[in-house]
């Protein structure tokens, strides 16, 4: 299954219409359909609204990864020396 695909899934599995993400990431319905039918490309601040939104990981949308959440809790620190946590 593509990303456009999962997304759209995610949508639907969670019984929300294209009207109703559209305003809950403030976009217009056009743009989220046109991101589901693989018309547009998905950008990252879009993927990162998915990932909150719905839970999951941006691997399983992105096909790296079957499972919609890690089971894996990582700790790393970027050159900047701040400490970020992944789910």
């Amino acid at each position: 299954m593509e990303y456009y695909e999962k997304i759209r899934a995610l949508r639907e599995d969670n019984d929300l219409s294209q009207e109703e993400l559209s305003k809950i990431f403030n976009i217009s319905q056009q743009t989220l359909s046109q991101y589901e039918t693989n018309r547009r490309s998905l950008p990252i601040e879009m993927l990162i609204k998915y990932v909150e939104f719905f839970n999951v990981s941006a691997d399983y949308i992105l096909g790296i990864d079957k499972k919609k959440k890690s089971k894996n809790n990582i700790t790393f620190y970027n050159t900047n020396i701040r400490k970020i946590e992944i789910k």
